[in-house]
């Protein structure tokens, strides 16, 4: 079995499920959506983050790397060169300021479920649970399976967030360990999903079809980006889409566009796909929440 690694265990999360959450956020994508928030989590290797504003020059890590990644100029400018970085986390233990951080690291799954049950009292006194998350846990079945029946054991509600960009067969595997997926639409046409993901979406909105009429929990959610997927028309296809399922979602959240993760491409030496990308209007989200409305769908701006 492939241990994947982990980035974040994010505590105290509201926005992931209903009540207080825990979510773990797993590094692995096979989409590459323009607009990614978790840019970290989209490759399954270690990532590297450097935050320029916060370091000191003082050159530690060029002392404690075997690779060579890093250089400080005669002019004192802090190099970095990247491709030679392994992810030993040398530097970042070393790094009194804080400004390097490794991050990525494989967990044992019974080590992950003890420190997710560390937070159970507050799971059930708010009705949250576990949140896997990322990336995409769905990549690894082998891994969170397990993870989720020992959860499910100790009483811990269990939501699963998926692009659902999988074979069937891992929600097979998935389905009798979890209680709410949260389900990612992003485009209904497959043209456009192509065009902002990479990836054709046939295989994702096949695989929603399938799971609503196994009777599982799901939300929908639907990222709306400025320029990228805020036609009211395509939006319309999406709640027709919705509207038409076996069995329609418990909830379809409107997720608009947030550029808290916009720092995150610099630190990581990622390119900003869609750089000073503002925030959809609210009241245009509103109109755009009553195209849901008016399918019969229960939705909400999230």
């Amino acid at each position: 079995m492939t241990t994947p690694l982990i980035s974040n265990l994010q505590r105290f999360s509201v926005d992931d499920g209903p009540g207080i959450r825990t979510t773990v956020f797993f590094k692995g994508c096979n989409l590459r959506c323009l607009w990614c928030h978790n840019p970290e989590c989209i490759t399954s290797a270690a990532s590297l983050q450097f935050l320029d504003d916060v370091c000191t020059k003082c050159a530690r890590c060029a002392a404690v790397c075997p690779n060579g990644v890093y250089e400080i100029t005669e002019a004192g400018e802090h190099l970095l060169h990247r491709e030679r970085c392994s992810g030993c986390g040398n530097c970042a233990q070393d790094c009194l300021s804080g400004a390097l951080k490794v991050l990525g690291a494989p967990e044992e799954a019974e080590k992950l479920v003890s420190k997710l049950l560390r937070d159970k009292r507050y799971f059930d006194t708010s009705g949250g649970g576990v949140t896997l998350s990322g990336g995409d846990p769905m990549l690894f079945p082998d891994y969170i399976v397990p993870v989720l029946k020992k959860l499910g054991e100790a009483g811990v509600h269990r939501a699963v967030d998926t692009a659902g960009c999988v074979p069937w067969g891992h929600f097979e595997r998935v389905l009798p360990h979890t209680d709410l997926f949260l389900y990612d639409v992003k485009a209904y046409s497959a043209a456009l999903h192509k065009k902002l993901t990479g990836v054709d979406n046939g295989l994702i909105l096949e695989n929603l079809r399938r799971l609503s009429a196994t009777g599982a929990a799901f939300f929908v959610r639907v990222p709306v980006i400025p320029g990228c997927n805020d036609d009211l028309q395509e939006l319309s296809a999406v709640a027709c889409f919705l509207e038409e399922l076996p069995t329609p979602p418990e909830l379809t959240q409107l997720l608009p566009y947030h550029s808290y993760g916009a720092g995150k491409y610099a630190a990581l030496g990622m390119e900003d796909p869609l750089p000073n990308l503002q925030p959809p209007d609210g009241a245009w989200m509103e109109q755009a929440l009553e195209l849901f409305v008016s399918k019969g769908l229960n939705a909400s701006i999230s």
